[in-house]
């Protein structure tokens, strides 16, 4: 158990040295106000990789005294042609945006570049995704179990009976072969894939300048829903919300006699249904891909354990 931990640690650390050498910066005037796109209200980013094409996303870049002229083309970018900006940016944002670029010229939509690399990762990792998937329906079951144990050592705080719990859990956890540190990677994974991302839909103009039906990737749902494009980044929040809830209900575990666990699918859904409302719509389409990635995922394993049983 101690490994295990050791080894979380080690991973939250490689995270937090891999972030610190990269991220964003809004772009602001001479009087460090936020500059936006006056026809979108579209926030955007000072340290694009190359050069929007929207005349307005231009005048706002000029206003800011973006030198986008000495940027590339996006159709003509390279990440091997740009200059160092840290471990992260050089071996992550900058490939990703790349990809996602030639793989959007190929498709003729940056929006379904976005989802096809959405899945492409997905299945990279879905061995080890599919492993946590599988210990949570484990989990499942040995829910009585785990009960059983916890009700008997319920009110007792001495170290003797505490040590003996711990011993009792720790067997439980061999007899179903699950490691209960193991569902932790899987999310350490996805967060630099969610901050990946943003970044490269952030700093990519012919990404966050693409339309997809009535969504302009770049805008958050916060300014969209105050357009005329009102419905559709409505739908977009909702799917961001729905398929959230229903991922994260298939893979819960039962616990009766923990309302808090009950409603953590509900608190978990609120979060991300706000973070929603403030995040790049090109992002909640990469969000709602990965969820329904996750949730065809959740039947898989459910049925081929009823297929099992049968």
């Amino acid at each position: 158990m101690k490994t295990n931990k050791n080894k979380i640690k080690i991973i939250i650390i490689l995270v937090l040295m891999l972030f610190a050498t990269g991220c964003t910066r809004q772009l602001v005037d001479e009087n460090k106000k936020p500059i936006k796109n006056e026809a979108t209200g579209q926030t955007l980013t000072a340290n694009i990789i190359c050069q929007p094409t929207d005349k307005n996303t231009i005048k706002a870049y000029k206003k800011g005294n973006v030198k986008i002229e000495k940027l590339p083309k996006c159709e003509d970018f390279k990440f091997t042609d740009t200059e160092y900006e840290g471990l992260w940016t050089n071996l992550f944002v900058k490939p990703l945006a790349f990809i996602l670029i030639n793989i959007g010229k190929l498709v003729n939509s940056y929006t379904l570049s976005l989802i096809i690399i959405t899945i492409i990762i997905r299945l990279l990792v879905f061995p080890l995704s599919m492993k946590m998937v599988k210990q949570s329906q484990v989990m499942k079951e040995m829910q009585p179990e785990m009960m059983r144990i916890q009700k008997k050592y319920q009110g007792k705080t001495d170290q003797e009976s505490m040590m003996k719990q711990n011993t009792e859990m720790m067997a439980l956890y061999k007899k179903y072969n699950v490691n209960p540190a193991s569902g932790c990677i899987f999310s350490f994974i996805q967060l630099p894939l969610f901050i990946g991302f943003f970044e490269a839909i952030q700093r990519t103009p012919a990404i966050f300048e693409e339309n997809f039906f009535s969504l302009q990737l770049g805008t958050t749902p916060n300014v969209g829903i105050m357009t005329s494009h009102f419905y559709a980044y409505l739908i977009l929040v909702l799917l961001i919300a729905g398929t959230t809830y229903f991922s994260m209900k298939m893979t819960q575990i039962d616990m009766d006699s923990n309302p808090t666990m009950k409603m953590m699918p509900i608190m978990m859904t609120v979060m991300i249904l706000i973070t929603g409302l403030f995040m790049p719509s090109g992002l909640g389409i990469y969000w709602v891909t990965s969820n329904i990635f996750t949730m065809f995922q959740n039947l898989l394993v459910q049925r081929s354990k009823k297929d099992a049983r049968a």
